[in-house]
């Protein structure tokens, strides 16, 4: 009997000892991977739906207009009518689109 008592209390410790990395693993998951996947997806969406006139923020901080997109190139007007060539992941935020420009004019 005292050797089935024994055997429990080991199999009772070794669960409590695999039950607080796990939910380290699940809190940690929860709270830092999920909304970072998450955001990194908005960002990808993002980039994938700029086109021509759309104000953007490049990640070193230019400001400029979209001229011209093509597959990972994006172009930019400055405001001094300078135009510059950029990868398309370096493009931070946008600031405006152009249809929400039309919108607000109707």
């Amino acid at each position: 009997m005292s050797n089935l008592m024994a055997a429990t209390a080991t199999t009772q410790s070794m669960i409590g000892s695999l039950l607080l990395p796990v939910g380290f693993l699940v809190i940690f998951y929860f709270l830092l991977i999920r909304p970072q996947k998450k955001k990194e997806k908005q960002v990808k969406e993002m980039r994938s739906a700029l086109k021509s006139g759309d104000k953007i923020i490049t990640i070193g901080g230019i400001n400029g207009k979209i001229v011209k997109i093509k597959e990972d190139k994006v172009t930019l007007e400055i405001e001094d009518k300078s135009k510059m060539i950029v990868e398309k992941w370096a493009v931070a935020k946008l600031q405006t689109s152009a249809i929400t420009k039309e919108e607000s004019a109707k």
